[in-house]
């Protein structure tokens, strides 16, 4: 019965908590750049895509900075992102475990690296749609200002608005490419566990951990390693679906396009390839300290649960 003890309520709920934490902390870390990758992705002009990627990012943190009240600038929208994110976080990693149990296991007790993607898509695919209304209220503040007409003013306010003005239809614009993003988790979570499993494998072989315990803590820098390289793959592989859904959200740009296809056809028309990976470079910036952040909260407090299990 060792594998039902919990320090919460079940094991789920244990993961379920390490990752809302995770999110939480993460996010608000990290929201500016966000913010700032979001207006990139936003901008349907061909200009802006010539722009340097990583000087345009600077010039857009010195321009909230200097036009748009500083700190707080830099911050709108954080109450939706920092929600969002540790729904997501919260829902996702309780789906993953939850799934993962019922799963048929090899003769070792382990998983194989495709269980791993199916388990990842599935909970992400429910996260994904859970947590729709939140992005899409936090798309439309972190493109406006507070006195930009008809800008939300505050998340509740936010969400009042757009079910009382755009209804269930509203709620779940950019649903989705929303969906299409759900193979980023999937991606992640398989680059990240397979490399769980062959550190775990190299330290057995080595005779650094004994073979019951398959699972054993890794150090700070290999956790570090291991979600910054699967998070890289994943970013780099799945980010145009960010572009759209942000595009299909944003209330300046929702009426342009007629759905996904008609969205990818102008994109592709007007700014090219480029077009689809305009604010990569603030998401990479932010996606590496963030991911490092979320990962190793969840693993320690994973840990401590484990250690603390009653």
């Amino acid at each position: 019965m060792s594998d039902t003890k919990s320090f919460t309520s079940s094991p789920h709920m244990d993961q379920a908590l390490a990752g809302f934490t995770a999110g939480m902390i993460s996010t608000t870390f990290t929201h500016p750049l966000d913010m700032i990758k979001i207006r990139f992705q936003v901008d349907a002009s061909k200009r802006s895509d010539k722009r340097p990627w990583l000087g345009g990012t600077i010039r857009s943190f010195r321009n909230i900075m200097s036009n748009e009240g500083g700190i707080a600038g830099l911050y709108r929208g954080v109450t939706p992102s920092a929600l969002g994110a540790a729904a997501s976080w919260g829902f996702y990693f309780w789906g993953y475990s939850f799934i993962k149990k019922h799963m048929t296991k090899d003769e070792h007790g382990k998983l194989q690296a495709w269980q791993h993607m199916v388990a990842s898509t599935e909970a992400g695919a429910v996260t994904a749609i859970l947590t729709n209304p939140i992005w899409v209220i936090k798309t439309r503040m972190c493109t406006t200002t507070r006195t930009t007409p008809g800008a939300y003013q505050s998340f509740l306010q936010g969400f009042y608005r757009l079910v009382t003005e755009e209804g269930l239809r509203g709620m779940y614009r950019g649903m989705v490419p929303a969906l299409f993003g759900v193979s980023h988790g999937g991606i992640q979570f398989m680059a990240y566990e397979e490399m769980k499993k062959w550190r775990n494998e190299r330290r057995h072989a080595s005779g650094e951990t004994a073979k019951s315990e398959w699972n054993a803590q890794l150090s700070t820098p290999e956790y570090l390693v291991m979600a910054t390289s699967s998070k890289i793959v994943a970013a780099v592989t799945t980010y145009p679906y960010q572009v759209l859904r942000s595009r299909l959200q944003n209330r300046e740009t929702r009426d342009e396009y007629r759905g996904v296809v008609d969205c990818i056809r102008k994109i592709k028309s007007v700014e090219g390839m480029r077009g689809f990976y305009k604010g990569l470079a603030p998401s990479v910036i932010r996606v590496l300290p963030g991911t490092c952040i979320t990962f190793l909260v969840y693993e320690n407090m994973t840990q401590y649960f484990k250690k603390h299990a009653t």
